[in-house]
């Protein structure tokens, strides 16, 4: 059985790993709400709970999904669902006890356990059941008009911009910007403030202006980091 400590390191890495990312919850001016329910649940409707939230909270808000409904792989294929090719799960954790008998006159003991497992949220999942599927988002009917001044900057930046999903970031493994599709903002000013933002990001990549993007949240160098792209 895989240590308790193994576990909770797999934890830790694993929402560092989507914090460093960039998943900003503090900044979303845009249309993409989670429907249903803002607390993680099971194919059961049962709540998750625990650390098992925070866990499925960032991953949800750093893939874009809208659902707010998870399983595992084997749930999925009882419901006649499959998951789709090349998807990757995210960890969640069941605690418990057991009470192990080595010999006939041991008595009652229990031991606590931590198991980790993966999930997948219903968005990555294939053919399931109607009940797990939501009436589309009801978006704006007129598109945010673009603002050519902002544009042509952008555009001679040689920046690559990608509008589609939920989710605004820079990726400096890909060097590309992440932006929600454009009929998600309400404004021009909140689509370009947020645009704006993340070029700020992309600006001090190594082989631009080589500030330290390396700082995970919460540290002095990511908090300057945000101030910079604030600024």
């Amino acid at each position: 059985m895989q240590s308790i400590k193994d576990t909770y390191q797999r934890i830790t890495d694993s929402i560092v790993e989507q914090l460093e990312a960039g998943t900003k919850p503090w900044i979303r001016p845009w249309r993409g709400s989670v429907r249903h329910s803002r607390i993680p649940r099971r194919a059961t409707g049962e709540a998750y709970r625990g650390i098992n939230v925070l866990m499925l909270w960032v991953s949800g808000q750093m893939f874009g999904y809208e659902e707010n409904t998870w399983m595992t792989y084997r749930q999925a294929q009882d419901l006649g669902g499959q998951v789709r090719k090349g998807e990757k799960g995210t960890l969640v954790v069941k605690y418990g006890t057991f009470t192990p008998k080595e010999r006939e006159d041991d008595e009652d003991r229990s031991i606590p356990f931590l198991k980790g497992y993966t999930v997948f949220n219903v968005e990555q999942i294939e053919n399931l059941p109607d009940r797990f599927a939501s009436p589309a988002e009801e978006l704006p009917s007129v598109p945010v008009p673009h603002m050519e001044t902002v544009e042509d900057f952008v555009r001679n930046t040689n920046a690559r911009v990608s509008y589609s999903g939920t989710k605004a970031c820079y990726r400096p493994s890909s060097d590309d910007i992440l932006m929600p599709g454009r009929d998600r903002f309400d404004s021009q000013v909140h689509l370009y403030s947020t645009l704006l933002h993340e070029l700020s990001h992309w600006s001090g990549a190594k082989h631009r202006l080589d500030r330290d993007l390396s700082g995970r949240f919460g540290t002095e160098c990511y908090a300057v980091e945000e101030l910079v792209a604030l600024s």
